[in-house]
């Protein structure tokens, strides 16, 4: 029986004809099963030779893999990935989540600035359009990999020493508890979309690499807002999880 998570009639049309590219495809996959991660995959002239299409046919076929998270590329050859980072959607931070999934998180600082917030920013944050705020872009690491990039916003007022008091290499949560901030309640809203170029280099992906894009608006237990964060994830290493109850 097929797992409740693969396609409906494994992707078959009810006309039962499909591309050649996908029928590759789905072969790639029954290969891709059987071995274990880090297994480099046979050639492309190979794997066209033994399933008798043409050598963009099989290109086409693993870029979709590719793009899936299915495969990763390992130097000039392609490779079988690890299963995606599931991250759950709650006010756990990125570095909670990831040492739950038993890797290593970690971040590198690209900037921090102050900055006027702006009237939707400042109206996000509850502050006035001139009010300042920090903007921290940090790239995002899983076991040394990047996996996403983060700009994170909060009222300088209230945090006035971020530059000089926090250590960006380690959980803005954990600052936050340390000055008394206990976050309460956010509100997320989740999108795809493509990197920009300078998105797509800091990230170290293709610019045509599908990206999960994550706004988070989180306030603290009086319901005033604490922090809008900006979260681009990698859609072939991540994958995100909700625990769903009945509301009263």
């Amino acid at each position: 029986m097929a797992s409740p998570e693969a396609p409906v009639r494994s992707g078959v049309p009810e006309h039962g004809r499909v591309p050649k590219y996908y029928a590759v495809k789905t072969a790639v996959e029954e290969l891709v099963g059987g071995m274990a991660e880090g297994s480099v995959l046979p050639t492309e002239r190979e794997l066209a030779e033994r399933f008798g299409v043409a050598r963009e046919t099989v290109r086409q076929a693993l870029r979709d893999l590719l793009l899936q998270g299915r495969l990763r590329r390992s130097g000039r050859g392609t490779a079988v990935a690890g299963p995606k980072l599931a991250q759950p959607l709650s006010l756990r931070s990125y570095t909670e989540g990831v040492r739950h999934r038993g890797q290593v998180p970690g971040r590198t600082l690209i900037g921090l600035e102050r900055r006027p917030a702006g009237g939707a920013l400042g109206a996000r944050l509850g502050i006035g359009a001139g009010d300042q705020v920090w903007h921290m872009e940090r790239v995002l690491f899983a076991d040394e990999e990047r996996v996403g990039l983060e700009s994170t916003y909060v009222p300088a007022g209230r945090f006035p020493d971020l530059d000089t008091g926090f250590d960006p290499d380690s959980s803005f949560y954990s600052y936050l508890g340390r000055h008394g901030v206990r976050l309460a309640e956010g509100e997320e809203r989740i999108e795809t979309l493509l990197a920009t170029p300078r998105e797509a280099l800091l990230i170290g992906t293709p610019p045509a690499l599908p990206m999960l894009l994550l706004n988070r608006l989180s306030r603290d237990a009086d319901g005033t807002p604490v922090e809008h964060v900006r979260s681009l994830y990698r859609g072939d290493r991540f994958s995100f999880t909700a625990a769903l109850r009945e509301e009263p």
